[in-house]
């Protein structure tokens, strides 16, 4: 190797040395230092603005406590200075320009807002003339995994409350400007990023991963949507990349929930005292069912007084028995957001694991807790093949995971164990025995059990927890592809976008059980206080120690969506145009193609559903003042005749933003900062009116053994059915069409204080509904369903929010949201009654009907000489039961003597109020939601329907317990209160006292504390030497306090007091920026 005696180590270190010196001291020279002052308006020194050389790496700082920076940098750098809630504005560095001190004008939202609207187009929120809310995803932020939970109370024009608290069947109901429609569906139409979901899809979106929640309210706004956008859109578009250095963030939480409040009973020594009332009010000479020295030795077991034995006088707490007082809850989020000029991207995944409040016997091998969990993945990528042509591709998988006790409800999850609970006798068994000296190698649970008078076992709730679990898979996958083609180059404005979206829906459960051993003592020794078993059900098959395998219900089904649009955007001087023309086609195909009436396989719901749209929107404004928009929706089913195939709805809106004429200047101006009046008129429509397949085709089951129809004789022994028809032809089945009108002002006062206030008016009208005076004589076995029906609604939807910042450390807002809405029926198919009051028509939709319950009878004399009350087979009214009033005066109480009694079951106001503080890294924020004008039903009867979630209240029959309340206010002959909570107790259906009437109906009016946050934000000198961009720990909380006059369950279960509760929750976690 050749040898360079002139090249050493020291050398080689010397030139570098000497090069990067230079270097510096050359780029020395060129750089001039840079000092200056940020302010805002009022002259207040802004801390933390960012100073940022713009294509200059390591070319930044940021202000001090007093505003100052000092940056160094070359004579033409253009510097970007940025700060939240202010406008940026940039500055090219001169030699000229060593000092620079700023003004930052606060951000208009009024005027730059952008509002996604219909298909994600972007408006400046100044040009919308639709009416459309915009909601921030940091609103929607509560302690909770369903984000249906976060809506009511936060948004103006939504109806929102929640009736159950249950894991993975916790969805709030919600609708747009309430119910307008008596149809088949008042549900609004979901869409993210464009495509349609289900509610259950939203329920699961994760707040984390929301760029913008839009809520389309009128006909201007979701008239791009034509047939389905008569009751709303809902709006959701996704983060995307930004351009810069990779940005993670993270967010963990973890909860504790109970319920908000638990249904009281009376303990096993008042059930049994109350039982034995219940006997002998009714028949004084009746014997007591449960003598003193039970109820002495029950007392025992209560106060576990020495010798007392559990087993033998049971007192079971069946609610401490199945639930916990507390379950927890985990949840956890992850995104990356970064990407450069050419691509950009968004990438995310989150688990949320929801644990129920049952309680687990470790005896099994299997774990039958409540446990629903949640996983899901998402990307979202945008790339830039050339200047004018982007493609976007996004990806979703949402999977959820449920295991839980078997049950029988109609959704097959727990919400029914709470009935159970409450229908099972305190003291007729316990849950379980310990072994006895027969059983002492026994490795199964002994249940508990006793044989009813007819020699059937009875349920057992603890072994209904116990003796099994079902499990449930769901997923859906989506794959979304979309093409922005900019066409400058043709005509300047002009853009194409195109959307390919396909989605897989699939569910599939399966259920493992063993068959419970019942248990009940046969013999007992009082003097030793011992006790031997009996097993109740051993014979054949009666039960089973292993574990058998049943599958479940099986559903796929698949999703495409196409979508094609030109745009064209131009401005020529003060004049501003634009133009849409957007085409739709998407298909669903379903696996499980059964008829949902007959339950069957079916060919013609086997069949590709498909809709074809066309809708146009056109706008204009000049100067930004005068604004003029028309929108039309086009679409096209295959569900309706040719005739009827397709609908037109045209829309139009305008607006005048007045603050932005020249006589507003002057002192108006300063006060009331912004005025802008806007309106709109037109059609849309709603398709999803029924569950029938094809409305012009008939539906018939040959060989039907469910239906209606007659034995032909037999086959091989097997019988021969005649034919069922489903429904006949009806080639006139149409769109249910809404008519609807909006007025709106925005205004703002002090630039500070913003107010919208909305007034609208619907007229609803081919609602399909089936006809009610087609005679009997005719012989048509199927009914038949015609748009005839018609539907007002009107209200008023207000939004009011202020800021104000008091200085660098201390800021406060407050927000207010209103929704007034009410309906009636303007034509709705009814029998002829005889008087005009029975009518619905006129009335409020969901309006109830009942007798109207003046008192309790005095005694048996009054009512026996009262107007006959008589209601099937049960006994006839007594002394202390309900005496109800003869609105005809015939001297019968009957269908004709029910009346509109109280406000429809949905509420008619919904609201929501609260605040928000920031001092110094500490902010605090408060929301309470309420609403009003709502009634419901005590459920007074002795249902015990699992199947549709209906549970009466009534005590002892069905072995129901009595409400505590129930029991410390009821007639009797020691306590003959006319007005008593419960009427005259009885063991048996007393159908008199079970008449939906005034005397159970309850004012549904709450307000709740919904949330509360506290959080504490990292200084920035602490989160720089942990390397992280920011972290945030916050404490919060959902539902913590209620305000009602309903004191028996939470108010806003309504009449559904006897399911899983709504949960309050206690909240923690940490987010963390890197």
């Amino acid at each position: 190797m050749p040898k360079f005696p002139f090249v050493s180590l020291p050398g080689i270190l010397f030139a570098i040395f000497m090069f990067v010196s230079i270097s510096a001291i050359a780029q020395q020279t060129t750089k001039i230092t840079v000092t200056g002052t940020v302010t805002d308006t009022s002259g207040l020194k802004l801390e933390g603005v960012n100073v940022v050389a713009e294509n200059k790496k390591n070319v930044a700082t940021s202000t001090n406590s007093t505003g100052k920076f000092i940056l160094d940098a070359e004579p033409g750098t253009l510097l970007r200075f940025s700060y939240v809630g202010f406008e940026q504005q940039y500055i090219t560095v001169s030699p000229n320009s060593r000092v620079i001190n700023l003004v930052l004008k606060p951000f208009s939202r009024n005027v730059e807002e952008v509002v996604v609207t219909a298909y994600g187009r972007k408006q400046r929120k100044e040009a919308v003339v639709g009416s459309v809310t915009t909601v921030a995803p940091g609103t929607l932020k509560i302690p909770s995994s369903n984000l249906t939970n976060a809506l009511a109370g936060q948004i103006a024009g939504m109806i929102s409350f929640q009736r159950g608290g249950q894991p993975g069947l916790d969805n709030s109901s919600f609708f747009i400007r309430g119910v307008t429609t008596f149809g088949y569906s008042a549900s609004p139409l979901i869409l993210v990023d464009n495509v349609e979901l289900s509610s259950n899809d939203l329920a699961r979106l994760q707040v984390d991963d929301i760029a913008s929640f839009s809520i389309l309210k009128d006909a201007s706004a979701a008239a791009l949507y034509g047939a389905r956008g008569a009751n709303g859109v809902i709006l959701v578009t996704t983060k995307e990349g930004k351009a810069g250095k990779a940005s993670m963030n993270v967010r963990y939480e973890r909860s504790v929930s109970r319920p908000t409040k638990t249904v009281q009973l009376g303990d096993p020594v008042t059930y049994m005292k109350m039982y034995n009332e219940a006997l002998t009010t009714r028949n004084p000479l009746a014997t007591p069912l449960y003598t003193p020295n039970q109820i002495i030795n029950t007392q025992a077991t209560m106060d576990k007084a020495p010798g007392y034995n559990p087993y033998v006088y049971p007192a079971v707490d069946w609610m401490k028995t199945l639930f916990k007082d507390q379950a927890t809850t985990q949840r956890a989020n992850f995104s990356v957001q970064g990407g450069n000029d050419v691509t950009k991207y968004y990438i995310a995944g989150s688990y949320d694991r929801d644990n129920g409040i049952l309680q687990v016997n470790p005896v099994n091998n299997f774990n039958s807790a409540m446990k629903f969990e949640n996983y899901q993945l998402r990307s979202n990528v945008n790339v830039k093949l050339t200047k004018t042509t982007e493609v976007v591709v996004r990806l979703w998988g949402n999977f959820n995971e449920y295991t839980g006790p078997i049950t029988g409800d109609q959704s097959g999850l727990a919400s029914d164990l709470y009935d159970r609970a409450l229908h099972t006798s305190p003291v007729s068994f316990p849950a379980y025995f310990p072994s006895d000296s027969a059983n002492l190698l026994t490795k199964h649970i002994l249940f508990g059990n006793s044989l009813t008078s007819s020699g059937n076992l009875q349920a057992n709730p603890y072994a209904d927890l116990m003796y099994g679990y079902k499990s449930f898979s769901e997923s859906r996958l989506s794959a979304q592809f979309e093409l922005n083609q900019n066409f400058d180059f043709i005509t300047k404005g002009l853009a194409f976008h195109g959307l390919f979206s396909t989605n897989r829906y699939a569910y599939f459960d399966l259920t493992r059980s063993y068959k419970p051993f019942y248990y009940d003592v046969a013999n007992y020794d009082q003097t030793n206080n011992t006790y031997s078993l009996a097993w109740l059900n051993n014979q054949p098959g009666g039960a089973q120690e292993f574990l058998s395998y049943y599958p479940g219900t099986k559903d796929v089904n698949t999703f495409l969506y196409l979508q094609g649009s030109l745009d064209y955007t131009r401005a020529f001087g003060k004049h501003n145009l634009s133009a849409s023309l957007i085409g739709t086609r998407q298909q669903k195909l379903n696996a499980d193609a059964n008829d949902p009436n007959t339950h069957q396989p079916s060919l013609q719901y086997s069949l590709p559903y498909r809709n074809l749209g066309l809708a146009g929107r056109a706008t204009y404004s000049f100067a930004s003042r005068y604004f003029m928009e028309f929108n039309f929706g086009y679409n096209g089913s295959e569900r309706f005749s040719t005739q009827y195939r397709w609908g037109f709805f045209p829309t139009v809106g305008a607006g005048w933003v007045v603050s932005n004429e020249k006589f507003w200047a002057g002192p108006l101006s300063k006060i009331v900062t912004r005025l802008k009046i806007r309106g709109s008129y037109g059609l849309v429509g709603n398709d999803n009116i029924d569950n029938t397949r094809f409305y012009y085709l008939s539906s018939v089951t040959p060989d039907d053994p469910n239906g209606p129809s007659a034995v032909f004789g037999t086959t091989n022994g097997v019988k021969m059915y005649g034919t069922t028809i489903q429904n006949y032809p009806n080639p006139g089945v149409t769109w249910e069409t809404a008519r609807k009108s909006n007025l709106a002002a925005e205004m703002t006062f002090f630039e500070k204080l913003n107010i919208t206030a909305e007034i609208y008016h619907e007229f609803r009208y081919n609602i399909l509904q089936q006809r009610g005076y087609i005679p009997v004589t005719t012989g048509l076995e199927a009914a038949v369903k015609s748009n005839v029906g018609e539907a007002y609604a009107k209200g008023l939807d207000l939004n009011i929010n202020y800021k104000q910042t008091f200085s660098k450390n201390f800021w406060a807002s407050v927000l207010g949201n209103l929704t007034v809405t009410s309906n009636r029926y303007a034509r709705f198919e009814e029998p002829e009654y005889k008087y005009a009051y029975r009518f619905q028509n006129g009335k409020p939709i969901n309006q109830p009907f009942g007798y109207i319950a003046e008192r309790l009878f005095v005694d048996d004399k009054e009512a026996a000489n009262s107007p006959t009350q008589y209601f099937g087979n049960s006994a006839p009214p007594a002394g202390g039961d309900i005496k109800y009033r003869d609105v005809n005066k015939d001297g019968v109480i009957n269908q004709d003597d029910q009346v509109p009694i109280g406000l429809p079951t949905t509420p008619q106001i919904i609201y929501g109020f609260g605040f928000s503080l920031g001092y110094k890294n500490f902010d605090l924020n408060a929301f309470f939601q309420g609403l009003a004008r709502e009634s419901f039903f005590i459920n007074a009867t002795s249902q015990d329907d699992r199947y549709y979630a209906k549970y009466g209240t009534a005590p002892f029959v069905n072995n129901a317990q009595i409400l505590q309340a129930y029991a410390e206010n009821h007639w009797s002959e020691e306590n003959q209160n006319l007005y008593a909570l419960w009427p005259r107790l009885s063991t048996t259906d007393i159908l008199n006292n079970q008449q939906q009437s005034t005397w159970w109906l309850r004012d549904g009016s709450f307000m709740r504390l919904k949330s509360v946050e506290l959080g504490y934000s990292l200084p920035k000198s602490l989160t720089k030497r942990m390397y992280i961009r920011s972290a945030r720990i916050y404490f919060s909380g959902l539902n913590l306090l209620t305000f009602s006059h309903f004191k028996l369950w939470d108010p806003e279960q309504a009449g559904q007091g006897f399911g899983y509760p709504i949960q309050k929750v206690f909240n923690c976690g940490i987010n963390v920026n890197l």
